[in-house]
């Protein structure tokens, strides 16, 4: 017993950071953090999330290769913190408000640009976690393209809405294009990220003749997200002039998540 908790407890650890989701973590705390008057904090957790991944990383899974993703949030994080120190003032004032737009783009670059070579970023971690003879199945292969196909829309999504906050309605915290859709394409894509292995599991063990459950349902992809709308519709109320929206949100979610959870 006092062998197998640490080693398991350590296996728990190691999964944790083999999931490509933990090497957006960075990404996703800076693209939301980061705004007017909050520069330095934004870059700051961004280094601090990235050195503590890495290092735990390198610690606990000592047999694991660099991922690109990880070089990426080293290198585009350290660079930021640099350009804050020694930036002028108006330099540090765009950053503030365009920052966020910028780190979106470069992920977005990094998906596509990754799945231009063949080698979309999610695969790295994905090798990890799964038996080297399905490394070059058209299954696991085609999954990988998925998953960071839908993570660069994400960002790109993200990106799209920041600059509109930022350069057409000149509000860089509107609650919209700052927060709200931001957040519901990562959500998207960390939920996509979850819902779709499965469903490939599941038809590539049907294409095989093989026994196996059943494909997960659609709806299944989108209940967090219904789910979600309630919180949204809370933030309306308080943050937002829209009381009426704020209602049909919460409203509008309750009845959404028990409806796709029936058919769940």
């Amino acid at each position: 017993m006092k062998t197998e908790g640490p080693a398991t407890a350590r296996g728990g650890i190691a999964g944790f950071l083999e999931n490509p989701v933990i090497g957006m973590a960075p990404w996703i705390i800076f693209s939301l953090v980061v705004g007017p008057g909050r520069f330095e904090i934004a870059v700051v957790l961004a280094l601090a999330t990235t050195i503590v991944l890495v290092g735990a990383g390198r610690i606990i899974n000592r047999g694991s290769s660099w991922k690109l993703l990880e070089i990426a949030d080293l290198v585009f994080f350290t660079v930021l913190a640099v350009i804050g120190v020694l930036a002028s003032d108006g330099t540090r004032r765009w950053l503030e408000t365009y920052a966020g737009e910028v780190s979106n783009i470069a992920l977005a670059v990094i998906a596509f640009g990754s799945m231009a070579v063949r080698m979309p970023f999610t695969l790295q971690y994905a090798r990890e976690r799964v038996d080297p003879a399905y490394w070059h199945t058209p299954a696991f292969l085609r999954t990988n393209y998925l998953i960071t196909g839908v993570w660069g829309l994400a960002f790109l999504v993200a990106a799209v809405a920041g600059a509109y906050g930022d350069l057409v309605l000149h509000n860089p915290n509107n609650i919209w294009t700052g927060w709200i859709i931001q957040i519901l394409a990562i959500v998207a894509a960390l939920r996509f990220t979850e819902w779709y292995p499965d469903v490939a599991r599941a038809r590539a063990l049907r294409e095989a003749g093989l026994p196996g459950p059943e494909p997960p349902h659609l709806s299944g992809m989108f209940v967090p997200l219904a789910g979600l709308l309630v919180p949204i519709g809370v933030a309306v109320l308080i943050f937002d002039n829209m009381w009426w929206l704020g209602v049909a949100l919460i409203v509008g979610g309750g009845m959404l998540t028990r409806r796709l959870t029936a058919h769940h």
